[in-house]
């Protein structure tokens, strides 16, 4: 996967962001997405292989993997990345449809024309409401993906012994991970970023309804005064 195809567009969509809009994307690259290319998916690229049961049976540890490891780590994360940046494709595409838009409007009418949008990368109308829409998505998505790793990982962590009776195992027996330390580290990195992500979303969602709110305020006490 090409994950510099989801930097260019998150790189795209920065300067239409705000002060902790930038925070959020310095944060998704950093400490997110190179922290899972560099690091993470090494360190899970040998779970299944280093999964051992004490048994010889054959299809007992694949049923056993399979029970505690329904979805791997990496691929979660992986869909976590994919989804939380697709509002900033929903933002740059708002952007251009405002460019392409006024550029119509100016072959049109000629350059002596009123501007339909002065500034297209303007939070103001639907623009506004994209991007609002788009944190709101973000901090969701994150917090669904949270509450998925809780139920498959209960507390985000993994054991160094798990002890499994499923079939085709011949009675209880006992599984070992894979550098469980190392995984729950890695782990509870992602957990923590994702948390400060979720937070940093909701502050800039309730900056934007602020600063909005202040504005309508400000324009309706100066209508008043005439």
């Amino acid at each position: 996967m090409n994950w510099g195809v989801f930097e260019g567009l998150l790189s795209g969509v920065n300067k239409y962001s705000t002060a902790f809009g930038r925070i959020w994307l310095s944060l998704v690259f950093i400490f997110r997405l190179l922290v899972y290319v560099v690091a993470a998916e090494r360190v899970w690229s040998d779970d299944h292989k280093d999964f051992d049961c004490n048994t010889r049976q054959p299809g007992c540890s694949n049923v056993c993997f399979d029970h505690f490891f329904p979805v791997s780590h990496i691929r979660l994360w992986a869909l976590q990345l994919i989804l939380v940046t697709c509002p900033s494709l929903l933002v740059i595409m708002h952007v251009a449809y405002r460019e392409a838009k006024e550029q119509r409007h100016r072959a049109a009418g000629g350059d002596d024309c009123r501007c339909i949008y002065p500034n297209p990368g303007k939070k103001r109308g639907g623009l506004w409401w994209t991007y609002l829409l788009s944190l709101i998505f973000k901090a969701g998505v994150d917090v669904v993906f949270l509450y998925i790793f809780y139920r498959f990982y209960r507390n985000y962590t993994l054991p160094r012994v798990v002890k499994c009776e499923l079939p085709p195992c011949p009675n209880v027996v006992d599984c070992f991970i894979s550098r469980p330390t190392e995984k729950n580290i890695f782990t509870l990195f992602m957990v923590v970023t994702a948390c400060v992500c979720v937070m940093l979303s909701l502050i800039e969602a309730a900056y934007l309804i602020g600063k909005r709110c202040r504005e309508c305020l400000l324009s309706s006490s100066g209508e008043s005064r005439w």
